[in-house]
This record gives structure tokens, sequence and C-alpha cells, in this order.
């Protein structure tokens, strides 16, 4: 089928940035002939290639952008090892209706228990259902809005952690926040109040809260607006992976005595 129009229909279909129909075009051409294929199923089936091959470079261009540290997902979460989880109350977020709902979701525990597993478990999946979402430490955060004081940058760098339907900030209370930290991080929270959902990890409670950002009044204000519409998930237990190095060891010492 390498005739000149068809050459010209290829470069056109490409212009048009429909480059799955065009690389499916001569072998759906040759099964539309050899199967007496209707015009119109033959234009369906070149189309709904094309959606499908858009709508899973969507998915990786939302997961890419996303800046996930590693992909996980809700499926492959170790309940057995935590027994403490409320799977029922995990599976009715899961639905993503809390975005759509500008809500919050907050996980607490210590380090270990699978906090961020299910926090990117979400973003994924909010990436693949459509949404735009953004990961970051909560020192990252902090340190990427501290530096745009420098250039004059702050509301740019704002409007980046305000636009996402989905924020998930990682790690609260793992490294000490300064004043002018938990400012930011209160201006983010404030600026997606009821606008749009975070997702939070945090290895301390929110009694600790005044502790880690410094100031009382501030981390107040910042759990006033989390918490008005959130689901809130207390995980205790052992750290995974400390669990996981430990069968290593003995697996280490049981060779050892063989």
């Amino acid at each position: 089928m390498a005739t000149e129009g068809y050459e010209k229909l290829v470069k056109d279909l490409k212009k048009l940035r429909l480059g799955c129909i065009a690389e499916m075009l001569d072998s759906y051409a040759k099964q539309a002939v050899s199967s007496n294929m209707t015009y119109l199923d033959f234009l369906e089936l070149l189309v709904t290639e094309e959606v499908r091959y858009k709508e899973l470079r969507g998915v990786e261009n939302r997961i890419r952008g996303s800046r996930f540290p590693v992909i996980k997902s809700l499926n492959d979460f170790d309940y057995s090892h935590n027994g403490s989880m409320n799977k029922r109350k995990l599976e009715e977020i899961s639905n993503l209706r809390f975005i759509d709902n500008k809500e919050n979701v907050m996980f607490l525990g210590p380090p270990g228990v699978g906090k961020t597993h299910l926090a990117v478990g979400l973003g994924v999946k909010a990436c693949e259902t459509g949404y735009k979402v953004l990961f970051t430490t909560l020192n990252d955060m902090v340190c990427v809005l501290m530096s745009s004081m420098a250039d004059n940058s702050l509301t740019s760098k704002l409007r980046m952690y305000v636009l996402p339907s989905l924020l998930i900030i990682d790690e609260v209370g793992y490294l000490p926040v300064s004043k002018e930290g938990a400012n930011f991080l209160f201006q983010v929270v404030s600026k997606r109040y009821e606008t749009g959902s975070i997702i939070l990890t945090s290895n301390k409670s929110f009694s600790e809260w005044g502790e880690v950002l410094g100031d009382n009044v501030i981390a107040s204000a910042i759990l006033d607006r989390l918490l008005h519409h959130s689901t809130v998930f207390n995980i205790k237990g052992d750290s995974y992976r400390l669990r996981e190095k430990r069968k290593e060891l003995v697996k280490e010492e049981k060779k050892e005595d063989n």
C-alpha cells in the first residue's frame, strides 16, 4: 500500500498527531479488505485504537509528572502485616470520590508501616483515572518554596502545589521545620482548602504538630483546615522493612549453620 496517496495520508495523520492511526493504517486497511469491512467500521476501528493509545500515553505522562519516588499499587499492600489497617475504610476511599469532594486523607503511624505505599497507591490510581497528581515530601516542598524567595518566583511555585487535583505531602514530622517552612505549609494547605485534595503522611500524632512545626498557632490553623473534611488512618505495627531485614538475617544464619 506504498502509494503516493497513502504516504501523504500518513504524513497528514502525523501532522494531526494521530500517530497510532498512521502506524496501524496499513495492517488495518488490509484487514478491512479481507473481511469486507464497511467504511464506518474501518474508521471506528482506527479511532478506537487512537483513543486507547492516547489514554495510555496520558496515564504514563500523568504518572511521570507526579514525581512519585516509586510506583506502588494498593493491590500490593500487605494487610497481614498491619492488622490495625481498616481495609474496608481504605476500599471506600479508593473509589477516589474524596478527590471530587475536595476532601483530604491522612495516614499516621510509625516509620515502615506502609503510609507512603498507600499514599502512592492512591496517587497512581488517581493518575490512571485521569486526575493530575503531584507528590512531594514536606522537606522538599519547603526547600522549593524557600528557594523561590530568591528569584521572586514564589507565586508560580505555590501554584505548582495548588493546581493539581491531588497533592501528596509525605514525611511530615520526620525532619524539623522552621517557622518560615511552617508558614509555607500553611499557605499551601490554606489555598487548597475546599478547592483541592491532600493526602498527607506523618509519623507524629496531631498533638505533636506544634512541636514539629515550631508554632502551636500555625499547627492548629493547618490542622483545622486539613481535618475539616478528611479521613484519618492511624496505622500501628512494626516496620515492614525491618521485618523483611530480619527474615534475610534468619535465612543467612540458617545457611551458615548448615
